[in-house]
């Protein structure tokens, strides 16, 4: 465009000079580009061999052949079954037994097929490897790299740092060999290869080093470094360079400081579980369009499998300390679509809270199942160990599969362990979450102490906007140990590191033998309970834990109906002309609570036991004075007083549109003034600012021979809330409640439903009457 502009704004001759200087830029373009297609054109994939050595068969090795054959390669492994002699390179130099591996099938390639240029060979790590180009692309990049071998380059100088300075001077990218990674010509790299031995122990990048650095040896072969990952990027020291991207939905990975796309990545140190992550994406593992692609491999089916044939499990469960909702638990763990017969349970309870759950679990189901071994806290057996006797105890039952399910790990999904199973991974666990927050039973990064970090995905798997099988570095509360892991000696699952807690010690083992664990949010499995501030002091522990354990508390303790009265559907029309909901003019009448609920919170305040007396003096309050007393126990007595708040909050959030119409149609009738009032607290349609809040709660207590009746009074409340906690003709007789203004009363109420009424304002009432027995209500004074 500047070329142009330039054009327009001088003479002719001006224009005859650039028009030819155009010619002569276009003439230097078509002659570079003819270079870069004769190259292109001799990028024949056909004669790209890919080489890699792996002794054992592992996930990893399955994982990095599947990214070959995914960029259309056809991988030779070599050594494979072989014993391995190259040390332990995990921890230290060694890798000397690669060289030779190669160098043999070198040999027989050359034979085969000659010393000329026609043969390319890529070598590649394996277990710690991924592929992510195609051969043309691979072939592109080498032959325009001009070199004969081309190694992969890193940051740092090892294993001899002191040869650091003998490198030749790079100006941009990584100036050390890295030995993971590297494309030849077949003869430059038989020839290579030739010209020094080395033992199996060796270490093979220092081999590779010292042969660089000799300048003879070097110019002879051109052997270059690949220093800006145009082939080969190795993630040690260089994991901030990398963004990986999607392009057509499919995930790329980009180099952001050299502008290139590496072809093979490797994750050599201590970046493992980097690549890992990487992996759940890249060679078309998952991407945007059709989600995971592996999680359909190598899966097996058990729908056509008889039950007598389905694999056997050790079902281990683990009970460290008092949790709450393990009635809840133990249900799940029963109505597991499984075969009982099929499944050795063994449990390790180390709470002396939950013996009793145990042994009436035990009670009435153990004959069910092929055996039992329990573990109970007077035999004072740490986690640990107990976790590890689990394993030994699956290999002594012959088991296919060990299920490690947590106290805090509830199954709502009954098919888990068959969905689980028919995945057919090493070890997997399937995706829980705490309802309404981001804490989960897996971790997916590390930091640089090797605990928790959050990685880049970890909100889209938690939140299940990315489904799939995922390879993290940490995982708890429940997973699936297959036989091929728990069988063999060198992967045999221990929880024991150091002084580590069981569930770290148990996935760092497995990180360092190179043993992949999988976490699935592919369906829903369940969710976690949060045991961190569980209380044991109450009578009924599990009341108290409305903020820690919503979703539970809210399914033991809220009506199945609850949420009717709060239908956005159902408008106050429909609601006035259905007595059942409301029975009197402005009063509101659904259930809230479950029988338990009422029977709990009776049994809760009974058991607290300090009522007030129902005299007009009540210490509990800030003046001393109670207009209308009543015996009764406030909530922030017995530790409830938030809980109360909560709960009611919850409620009315919902309620309070369909309130705030009644409260106007009802402020009609009363003084403009207090309408006005009214108005500025609550604001209109529920929008307001200033929250329905609950300022009294409490439970009343109504015997004949202590407080049988309330007097006609006016609630210090813009609307109540009333639960009958207990049963008329049942657990009472007489009762219930008379608005006076409507003479119009409310006497046969129903176990767990809430009378909502208009406080202050309009509904002057009195409590009815008690002539037999013990009436018990909650009651909340909420304002605005």
């Amino acid at each position: 465009m500047t070329v142009f502009r330039l054009i327009r704004r001088n003479n002719s001759a001006t224009v005859t000079m650039y028009v030819a200087a155009i010619v002569l830029i276009h003439c230097l373009l078509g002659a570079v580009t003819g270079v870069a297609g004769e190259e292109s054109s001799d990028a024949n994939p056909e004669n790209l061999v890919v080489l890699t050595v792996a002794t054992e068969w592992t996930e990893s090795l399955q994982r990095y052949l599947r990214s070959g054959r995914v960029n259309g390669f056809d991988v030779k492994v070599l050594g494979l079954g072989q014993k391995w002699e190259g040390g332990d390179v995990r921890v230290g130099p060694g890798g000397g037994q690669k060289v030779n591996l190669v160098k043999a099938e070198l040999e027989k390639l050359v034979q085969e097929k000659g010393s000329n240029d026609d043969l390319t060979v890529l070598f590649t790590d394996s277990y710690d490897v991924l592929l992510l180009g195609n051969g043309e692309q691979i072939l592109k990049q080498f032959k325009m790299s001009n070199a004969r071998i081309l190694f992969g380059a890193e940051g740092f100088c090892w294993p001899d740092e002191s040869l650091a300075n003998e490198y030749p001077e790079v100006h941009r990218g990584k100036r050390y060999l890295n030995s993971g990674g590297y494309i030849g010509y077949a003869s430059s790299l038989l020839k290579l290869l030739k010209s020094k031995e080395i033992e199996n122990k060796d270490d093979d990048q220092l081999y590779f080093t010292k042969l660089f650095l000799d300048e003879s040896v070097r110019t002879d072969l051109k052997i270059k470094l690949d220093t800006k990952s145009s082939i080969f990027h190795n993630l040690n020291g260089a994991t901030a360079e990398l963004e990986m991207q999607f392009v057509s939905g499919v995930a790329t990975l980009l180099n952001t400081q050299q502008n290139t796309h590496p072809l093979v990545l490797h994750g050599n140190g201590p970046t493992k579980h980097i690549l890992n992550s990487y992996g759940n994406y890249l060679a078309n593992n998952w991407n945007e369009e059709s989600g995971c692609a592996s999680c359909w491999e190598d899966m097996i089916s058990l729908t056509e499998i008889g039950e007598e044939k389905l694999p056997v499990v050790l079902l281990g469960i683990f009970i460290e300390k008092p949790i709450p909702f393990m009635e809840e638990f133990f249900g799940k763990i029963q109505h597991m679509d499984y075969p009982k017969k099929k499944i050795h349970l063994f449990i390790h309870n180390d709470a002396v809270y939950h013996e009793k759950i145990v042994t009436e679990f035990l009670a009435n189901f153990s004959s069910e199942y092929a055996s039992v071994k329990t573990i109970v806290p007077t035999d004072k057996t740490k986690e640990w160990h107990a976790r590890n006797l689990a394993i030994d105890v699956a290999i002594k039952k012959n088991a296919d599969f060990f299920f490690s399910v947590d106290g805090e790990a509830h199954l709502d999904n009954p098919f888990t362990l068959k969905l689980l199973i028919e995945q057919n991974r090493g070890i997997i666990a399937p995706l829980l979450v705490r309802p309404y927050k981001a804490w989960s039973n897996f971790w997916g990064a590390l930091s640089s102490e090797g605990f928790y970090a959050r990685s880049n995905d970890y909100m889209e798997l938690v939140k299940g906007e990315r489904r799939g099988l995922w390879n993290i570095p940490f995982i708890s509360a429940v997973y699936l140990v297959n036989k091929t892991i728990f069988q063999n000696e060198k992967t045999k699952p221990s929880y024991i590191n150091n002084l580590l807690d069981a569930d770290m010690a148990f996935c760092l083992n497995n990180r360092n033998r190179d043993v992949f664990m999988f976490v699935s949010n592919r369906v829903d499995w369940g969710h976690l309970i949060n045991s961190d501030n569980f209380e044991t002091t109450h009578l009924h522990n599990e009341l108290f834990q409305l903020f820690d354990n919503r979703w539970d508390w809210e399914l033991r303790y809220l009506h199945s109906n609850w949420s009717k009265a709060l239908d956005a559907n159902l408008t106050l029309t429909d609601m006035m002309a259905d007595k059942e909901m409301m029975p009197c003019p402005d009063v509101f009448w659904f259930p809230v609570v479950t029988p338990r609920y009422c029977t709990e919170k009776i049994e809760e305040m009974e058991n607290y036991g300090k009522w007030s007396d129902g005299s007009n003096y009540d210490s509990r309050l800030d003046g001393g004075y109670e207009n209308v007393p009543t015996v009764d126990i406030h909530m922030n007595q017995v530790g409830m007083e938030a809980q109360g708040l909560s709960f009611s909050d919850s409620m009315l959030s919902h309620f309070k549109p369909k309130m705030t119409s009644v409260q106007k149609r009802a402020m009609m009738n009363i003084q403009r003034l207090t309408n006005i009032c009214f108005k500025l607290a609550c604001k209109t349609n529920g929008s307001s600012s200033y929250p329905p809040f609950a300022s009294m709660n409490f439970v009343v207590r109504y015997k004949p021979d202590e407080q049988r009746e309330l007097k006609p009074h006016h609630d210090t409340s813009t609307y109540t809330i009333n639960i009958a906690l207990n049963t008329p003709h049942k657990d009472y007789e007489g009762g219930g409640c008379r608005f006076t203004r409507y003479n119009c009363s409310v006497r046969d109420t129903k176990l767990g439903y809430m009378i909502m009424h208009p406080g202050k304002l309009t509904h002057q009432h009195e409590g009815l009457r008690i002539f037999k027995g013990t009436r018990y209500i909650m009651v909340s004074f909420v304002d605005p």
